[in-house]
């Protein structure tokens, strides 16, 4: 898997194109906390003891499309109630959808584990698998040059396109040049000869 930190950055980077207007923020953190939600599964997995290759085990059911679909539904629901003033609820779902189903699609080009239950019962992984997988363990992740390394693959493969398609996001959302001008109004009367 790519650390939590990229996950999140992904889904920042799907909000900056997606979702504007005055609750911006607070959504774009929102599709962050989906996107590194199914990660969860490792610490519950770990807690009761579930064998990674299981259903609920790491990178099973909660990386699944029907997670992603559950939680974008709970998510847009709980955003339209608190922040009437946001963006539709088809906006934000396809939001937090794409924020969520984004954390399997990226665990899914890594070079490690056992593949992304997407469909929940078969484990799948891309067939270019460019990112390499993150250790589970923080101490491995801040102490060891194999945290590094992981660091570099994640900062070229997700990081800089991650930026990238934020700043065309944000880009696109800015009014054009001739939008600002104001508008000037011919009037009919003569001009002033002096």
């Amino acid at each position: 898997m790519p650390s939590v930190f990229s996950h999140a950055i992904a889904a920042v980077a799907l909000g900056g194109v997606a979702v504007g207007g005055r609750s911006r923020m607070r959504i774009w953190v929102l599709g962050a906390l989906c996107a590194v939600s199914p990660d969860l599964d490792a610490i519950t997995s770990y807690l009761f003891r579930i064998r990674y290759g299981a259903m609920l085990g790491h990178r099973g059911i909660s990386h699944s499309i029907l997670f992603a679909v559950l939680l974008a539904t709970a998510v847009t629901v709980g955003v339209r109630r608190a922040w009437p003033e946001s963006p539709r609820a088809a906006k934000l779902w396809c939001f937090f959808f794409a924020a969520t189903a984004s954390h399997g699609l990226l665990d899914a080009m890594t070079n490690g584990g056992l593949g992304v239950a997407f469909f929940a019962h078969a484990r799948y992984f891309l067939p270019w698998r460019p990112i390499l997988v993150s250790p589970l363990s923080a101490q491995v992740f801040f102490g060891t040059r194999k945290g590094l390394r992981v660091m570099w693959s994640e900062l070229g493969w997700i990081w800089l396109p991650a930026a990238l398609v934020f700043l065309v996001g944000l880009a696109l959302r800015q009014p054009t040049y001739s939008r600002r001008l104001p508008s000037v109004e011919t009037s009919r009367e003569p001009p002033d000869p002096s």
